[in-house]
């Protein structure tokens, strides 16, 4: 999964840092949104999707695949 944010669109609402306060940050100088980690692990996919979907700048976009879906961990694992 490819993530990148477009600064220009940011409108600073906070929607993806209180989403996914682990791979999003707001910079405290600007407020603007910054990605906290180079690589996503697959566990947190579904949250920086609907940190995606919550933006109203719409100025976070997702890029996968099909093996970034394959490897996604979607709840806990029984045996």
């Amino acid at each position: 999964m490819q993530v990148s944010i477009d600064q220009d669109r940011c409108c600073s609402s906070g929607q993806c840092v209180g989403t996914a306060p682990d791979v999003f940050e707001q910079d405290d100088h600007d407020g603007l949104v910054r990605l906290r980690v180079a690589v996503l692990p697959p566990v947190r996919y579904a949250d920086v999707r609907l940190a995606s979907e919550l933006c109203p700048g719409g100025a976070i976009t997702v890029a996968e695949d099909a093996s970034d879906r394959a490897g996604e961990q979607t709840g806990p694992t029984t045996v």
